[in-house]
């Protein structure tokens, strides 16, 4: 694979101010002067992945930081998108979406109480590429991605992608970043799709042990039905209904259960996204102890797992969250017996690998593309795999 910028696009990207200019020209110029780096936003994801120093190295590694290449060049509530530059502060974006009664529909983790207080940046939250509550029905961080500019091993600013879902022939570069926790370059700006805020919603409530709480997850996700998300955890099954008023009213008459008020279900639904929850509390306490926090990903059909600890299910099924003493070998391959994988999301020794190991084709692809967009290995050793 040859990595282009696609040109056409260039005459259309919205232009930087003097100040964000500058800060452009100051991460090309830093990366020019060599490496290794690690690309740093709030720092509210430094925990997730691999570790911020990789094995070998004499210390911490030099920090590229997006912080000063901050704003929002374009928002067009009309047409359902906008672009941010990576450092512009994830609050922002949503106080912005919120004032026109817009959304990040994908519910992006802003991790309260993290040393940044939470409030995360538009780069991070696309190199992490993680979702919330609603991602098994609104879809994930990736697919929200409309096009991107980014900075590769060479300094050279890179485009991709566009304004609008049907943009891409060919190698849909835009969305192989999301999730690619910069080891393939510094995201500098992102166009995200934006999505209205539905007009009802409503939160129910049923007693439900967790094998039943799966069938009835899988039951609801093959009716029409205006689920938005779904979580079980110790004993209790929670659904929540987004859409049209009549939608939302006609599926809580059918499906009965206990009704949440919202201004206790709101709270709910962001701790749950925020893992500022109960659940997420005590699984950092935990792993002070000594056990792991994993993020399972499995059929949605799958059945109980039988995993040693306590869990916490999301996304019909197909999201697994479990805190545990188990070795890491252990648990994925009782994940890949499941047909799925398993992240090591919380831990204090992720000596195992934060992410499941790859096999010899896809570990192939990673290191062709890595070669392509960061030939020197300057960017965020070690976070994704050990060898990237």
């Amino acid at each position: 694979m040859t990595v282009q910028a696609e040109e056409t696009l260039g005459a259309d990207l919205p232009r930087l101010d003097a100040a964000q200019s500058a800060a452009l020209r100051e991460l090309q110029a830093r990366i020019r002067e060599g490496g290794p780096l690690r690309i740093v936003g709030h720092g509210s994801k430094d925990f997730y992945g691999g570790p911020l120093t990789p094995p070998g190295a004499a210390g911490p590694l030099p920090e590229l930081s997006t912080t000063a290449l901050s704003g929002v060049l374009a928002y067009e509530p009309s047409e359902l998108y906008l672009t941010a530059l990576a450092g512009t502060p994830l609050a922002e974006v949503e106080a912005l979406l919120a004032a026109h009664g817009q959304q990040l529909a994908f519910e992006p983790p802003r991790f309260v109480g993290a040393a940044s207080g939470g409030a995360g940046t538009v780069g991070g939250m696309v190199a992490t590429g993680l979702s919330g509550p609603a991602r098994a029905t609104a879809g994930a961080v990736r697919d929200h991605v409309l096009g991107l500019s980014l900075l590769n091993g060479r300094a050279e600013l890179l485009h991709f992608g566009g304004t609008v879902m049907k943009n891409v022939a060919g190698y849909d570069v835009s969305r192989l970043m999301a999730g690619a926790l910069g080891v393939l370059g510094l995201i500098t700006q992102v166009t995200l799709k934006v999505l209205p805020i539905p007009v009802a919603s409503a939160t129910l409530r049923f007693e439900s042990a967790q094998d039943e709480a799966l069938v009835r997850m899988n039951g609801w996700g093959g009716q029409p039905l205006p689920v938005s998300a779904t979580a079980w955890w110790d004993g209790a099954l929670v659904l929540r209904l987004s859409g049209a008023e009549a939608a939302v009213v006609s599926a809580m008459r059918r499906l009965g259960g206990d009704v949440i008020p919202e201004d206790m279900a709101a709270p709910f639904w962001r701790g749950l996204r925020d893992q500022s929850d109960e659940f997420f509390l005590g699984a950092r306490r935990a792993v002070h102890g000594g056990a792991s926090m994993w993020r399972i990903a499995v059929p949605a059909t799958t059945p109980a797992m039988a995993l040693h600890g306590e869990q916490l299910i999301e996304w019909g099924g197909a999201q697994r969250w479990v805190v545990t003493p188990m070795a890491p070998a252990q648990l994925r391959e009782l994940v890949a017996a499941a047909g799925g994988h398993a992240t090591q999301f919380y831990a204090n020794d992720k000596s195992a690998g934060a992410f499941s190991p790859l096999g010899p084709q896809l570990t192939r692809i990673h290191h062709s593309l890595k070669q392509q967009f960061d030939p020197m290995g300057m960017f965020n050793p070690g976070r994704l795999y050990p060898d990237l």
